[in-house]
């Protein structure tokens, strides 16, 4: 999807800085989305967030994430499908395609992370959105996807000798998955990588960044990504 960029008016910049601009592109995914109409989403990130001069670090943080959250909840009280979830999903994974094109990556960190959801772990939109995230930091990013299992993920780590291993479990019956995953990786690798977790799972089982002795942790993809940059400046 090309898009001819045009630079924004002064008012348009302090407009779109707003937070009540991002609340109103929200209500306005989120309809598109809830209406399975891709193109009127793309015409919100796109045309009304990055041609306006919205960073789209921003619109991935505070438009994207907080519908995608929207439509988790309404799966969860039965108010949407399965399928309209799924479709939902979808879009907002466009949308973070589209988004990342446009975003000015940092300089080269020269660290590498592998990034990846614990065994039966379906719900992958926050660890793209993590991934998507730590990548535009700087930062070499290698995004496993969706229920990783634990002796896959030892491999790969193996292979590729990450500086930083991030988990994403978003539901709490996942959670002797995440336990058997840190376990499997710290006994396989020596030395073994800090590991860090992130996911709904961590808002309700808290202790798990203690108890498993993670180097950062957050329960969405914002308060991990702080995490793990107060992890890197140590």
């Amino acid at each position: 999807m090309l898009v001819q960029m045009r630079h924004p008016s002064q008012a348009d910049t302090v407009e779109v800085a707003s937070d009540a601009y991002c609340d109103a592109l929200t209500k306005k995914f989120l309809t598109a989305q809830l209406a399975a109409d891709r193109q009127a989403a793309m015409r919100v990130v796109i045309d009304e967030g990055v041609q306006r001069g919205v960073d789209p670090r921003r619109i991935m943080l505070d438009v994207i994430r907080p519908a995608q959250r929207q439509i988790g909840q309404l799966w969860q009280d039965n108010a949407i499908s399965i399928a309209d979830e799924h479709i939902a999903t979808a879009i907002s994974q466009l949308a973070l395609a589209q988004l990342y094109s446009y975003a000015e990556r940092h300089a080269n960190t020269e660290r590498r992370i592998l990034v990846a959801c614990v065994d039966g772990e379906l719900h992958d939109m926050g660890a793209r959105l993590a991934a998507d995230m730590l990548d535009l930091e700087g930062h070499d990013v290698i995004f496993l996807g969706a229920s990783v299992p634990a002796d896959s993920l030892v491999a790969r780590a193996r292979a590729d000798r990450p500086d930083l291993i991030v988990l994403s479990i978003t539901m709490t019956f996942h959670i002797a998955a995440l336990r058997e995953a840190v376990e499997k990786l710290r006994h396989a690798l020596s030395p073994a990588p800090p590991i860090a977790a992130g996911g709904r799972a961590l808002s309700w089982c808290p202790e798990l960044k203690h108890s498993l002795d993670l180097a950062a942790s957050g329960e969405d993809a914002r308060a991990l990504i702080t995490d793990v940059q107060r992890y890197f400046r140590k």
